[in-house]
């Protein structure tokens, strides 16, 4: 039997909790034997939603009581310092003190980001941990990193960035030898500002990654990279525009179906082979995205997030200690102790 892995699930975090939340939960308990959770949040609620499912196995899933809430458009780090009994504080501790392998939310970015640098805390080494997601392509899924975590990195940073995108694209996902590339606003090497110029070549000379170099916007799509490094203000406008683009594109697809009586008996015959492509480019099934750099897993799902999202980010987590992510990042990567090397010149 495989080992087991504990996660803590914050019950409360986004606009679907507790009930998409637990539901997701529970059905990634039933899909996995070696899977134990702690449902972190108001007993009450937590309690009333689970006697929904009479089957769940409950000697691998126990509650935690948090009586406090932090809510999307509170500031981060009041909230995180303050709401010491929140779900997403409460939740982080159990990672910290090692009771949990990962935690799960689908609350406050900006809560989940300072709680993971303040509570759980990084790997020696890693200046700051990025968002990064996994976005569809017609190629297969490529890791966007960082999406919403460091709007304004320094190039050293986005370098951490490739390696880890490259490792965990490697390991979690499959792909052999990931093409890493630059984000930027056009292929040749002087092209962008002032960090991608800098980034570029620090990049080009770095070993262990498969660099080819920069990519523009429009190539994402089509699969021309496996890693995409950026910013997190750019990051975040790609991500958000890719998701914006697909969700329109399908409902001008649905209203020329349903548009006529032809079109309608065309949608009929193609029903199967759209619905099979439509789901390729589906960024739900991929789950959250992880914060990269941590010395435990956190993982975060979009605030609408629904049950399927939740089961997918929570065996997410599974995959990430079977594979042993961090152990690779600390073996593979040359982390310098920036703190340690700061102390020793003083």
């Amino acid at each position: 039997m495989s080992e087991v892995v504990r996660v803590a699930v914050d019950a409360m975090g986004g606009d679907n909790a507790p009930g998409e939340i637990i539901k997701g939960a529970v059905c990634a308990l039933k899909a996995n034997e070696n899977l134990d959770l702690t449902l972190v949040g108001k007993e009450e609620l937590v309690n009333e939603e689970l006697s929904k499912y009479p089957d769940v196995p409950k000697e691998r899933c126990r509650v935690l009581n948090a009586t406090e809430i932090i809510e999307m458009a509170e500031p981060p780090v009041a909230a995180i310092t303050k709401k010491k009994d929140s779900s997403i504080v409460k939740g982080m501790k159990l990672v910290h003190e090692g009771s949990c392998d990962a935690f799960f939310t689908a609350g406050s970015s900006g809560a989940t980001l300072v709680g993971g640098q303040l509570i759980v805390g990084r790997i020696k080494g890693i200046e700051r941990p990025p968002f990064a997601p996994v976005m569809p392509t017609q190629k297969g899924p490529c890791l966007l990193l960082d999406c919403g975590a460091n709007v304004d990195p320094k190039p050293s940073m986005l370098v951490q960035f490739a390696q880890m995108g490259s490792i965990y694209m490697e390991r979690i996902i499959g792909v052999k030898n990931p093409r890493v590339a630059l984000f930027n606003i056009g292929a040749e090497e002087d092209k962008g500002n002032a960090l991608a110029k800098e980034t570029y070549p620090l990049l080009e000379k770095l070993e262990g990654i498969n660099f080819i170099g920069n990519i523009e916007a429009r190539d994402i799509p089509f699969g021309a990279a496996d890693v995409v490094v950026c910013d997190a203000f750019t990051g975040n406008a790609i991500l958000k525009m890719y998701e914006g683009t697909a969700k329109m594109l399908l409902g001008e697809v649905k209203n020329a179906i349903m548009s006529t009586a032809k079109s309608k008996i065309g949608g009929l015959l193609i029903k199967g082979a759209l619905k099979s492509t439509m789901q390729k480019f589906n960024i739900k099934t991929y789950g959250g995205a992880p914060l990269l750099g941590l010395t435990g897993l956190v993982v975060k799902a979009h605030g609408n997030a629904k049950a399927i999202e939740v089961q997918h980010a929570i065996e997410q987590c599974i995959q990430w200690k079977e594979e042993d992510i961090n152990g690779q990042f600390r073996s593979r990567m040359h982390l310098v102790d920036r703190t340690k090397k700061a102390d020793a010149g003083q």
